[in-house]
């Protein structure tokens, strides 16, 4: 797939070049453009146009039904949008197959349903007069499309995380200029194309591949034509964007990052603890948001659990690489930190060898470690790689106190067989989404986000819908 731009509905490769690298083998998958200000200026204006053009008056259904082509567009590219998935990340066939495309396709389907009714839904009140002679009034509330959308997306899911927003962007009315991560262009490429054939008016979806600061990312987020931002990425670089939006008080959605912890109690089911520690920790080579890099379990059943999961991340196979040698370097600097603070390896800490292409990738092997105090940086920092500390606690209060200790705020996992416990210490962990024996169970209706560092807002159902809108009250007296 050739990485382009996609500007009020004509593709374009203007911008110097740069490599496109596989993380799996480290070969060349091709170039992309890099977006100049120019660029960003047209998908802009071309976006802005396009608000005043037929999509600025489209109804619920036609905004729904252009959704449903969207979705079905995808659909019908299955298997282009999972090669380069693949491709650009590295991760399993078995991965993009099963959540990354479905879930896109998910995303168009799921917001083009909420339609009906949402956005223009109005909500009735009869109230009395404030002061004396002046009757009842009668107020209700209509909510219109905030504008012109800048939505950054990150390359650990860069298909599902864009249409996320994407989605409810589009549902709710407004136009959108898409900034991909450099390192993951191409099925952003592939979605504007499948945009392309479904019909949708020029200039509703626009995309601008390049580089954050200094460059596209950084031009967009400036732009004094951009109504609002959606963004997912580092907390850093969320940080950097409200400062760039500030100028102009842009209102903006943030997903950061993490530093998850799970609670392992002694009353847990510990097969179903360990399991779903191996996921929530390794999945995708731990680069997840969500995924759990501390772990913090009950004393009597801490060595074996810690020995059980150590085992189970040296039996893993066919793990993927990190997005890039940059990033696999920041890892393996956080193995090398490890050792320097005094943690006991219990499996990985390095980089393994496989004796064929993989070894020109960009890997490192899964890691568990334990015996590193609170204050240690690799229990403080986030990693964003296969690895979590385990670490032992004795009370519930002790459990809590050490998981809400950071910064951050994303998500977490609680495992017991309490029933009581389970809803008791459940509200008091402090993240956005606390799942309870499992993790990762999502329900696209449900409010997604952190709290702390990792995040403003909420996504996910009307919670999106509602940040992409804007509510206007009409007040008309009787």
């Amino acid at each position: 797939m050739k990485a382009e731009h996609y500007v009020g509905g004509v593709f374009r490769s203007d911008g110097p070049a740069f490599p496109l690298i596989a993380p799996a083998d480290g070969s060349e998958l091709g170039t992309v453009p890099e977006g100049t200000r120019e660029a960003v200026d047209d998908a802009v204006t071309a976006a802005r146009a396009a608000m005043k053009g037929p999509w600025g008056t489209a109804s619920a259904e036609e905004r729904a039904a252009a959704l449903r082509r969207v979705a079905d567009g995808v659909q019908a590219r299955f298997e282009e949008f999972v090669a380069a998935e693949v491709a650009d990340t590295g991760r399993s066939r078995a991965f993009a197959e099963t959540v990354d495309v479905p879930r896109a396709v998910g995303n168009f389907r799921a917001y083009a349903d909420l339609l009906y009714g949402r956005p223009e839904r109005a909500y009735t009140t009869r109230v009395p007069g404030w002061s004396a002679g002046t009757g009842e009034a009668l107020n209700y509330t209509v909510r219109r499309p905030l504008g012109v959308v800048a939505i950054i997306s990150p390359w650990n899911l860069p298909l599902l995380l864009s249409t996320w927003k994407i989605a409810p962007a589009l549902a709710a009315g407004n136009t959108v200029v898409v900034k991909p991560s450099e390192e993951t262009p191409s099925t952003a490429t592939l979605l504007a194309r499948v945009i392309d054939d479904a019909g949708l008016p020029d200039g509703v979806f626009n995309l601008v591949h390049g580089h954050g600061a200094g460059a596209a990312g950084e031009f967009l987020t400036g732009h004094p034509g951009v109504d609002a931002i959606a963004f997912t990425g580092e907390s850093a670089t969320g940080a950097a964007i409200m400062r760039n939006a500030a100028d102009h008080v842009t209102p903006v959605s943030f997903e950061l990052g993490g530093k998850n912890p799970a609670l392992v109690f002694a009353d847990a089911d510990l097969d179903a603890a360990v399991d779903g520690t191996v996921r929530s920790s390794f999945t995708h080579s731990g680069q997840i948001c969500l995924c759990t890099e501390r772990v913090y379990v009950e004393r009597p059943v801490f060595e074996e659990f810690a020995a059980r999961l150590g085992e189970r991340a040296r039996a893993l196979d066919g793990y993927g690489p990190m997005i890039s040698a940059e990033h696999r370097d920041k890892v393996m600097s956080y193995y090398r930190l490890a050792g320097e603070e005094g943690a006991t390896v219990v499996a990985g800490g390095g980089a393994p060898a496989f004796g064929d292409a993989r070894d020109g990738g960009f890997h490192v092997e899964p890691t568990v470690l334990t015996g590193l105090p609170e204050t240690a940086r690799t229990v403080k920092e986030e990693i964003f790689g296969p690895v979590c500390h385990v670490a032992p606690f004795d009370t519930e209060d002790e459990a809590l106190e050490l998981a809400n200790d950071s910064p951050y705020g994303l998500a977490s996992t609680v495992w017991t067989r309490d029933l009581s416990r389970a809803h008791r210490v459940a509200p008091r962990v402090e993240t956005g989404i606390v799942w309870v024996n499992c993790w990762n169970l999502r329900d696209l209706r449900t409010p997604f986000g952190g709290v702390k560092a990792s995040g403003i807002g909420r996504e996910g159902g009307e919670y999106s819908l509602d940040f992409f809108s804007e509510p206007v009250n009409v007040c008309i007296q009787i």
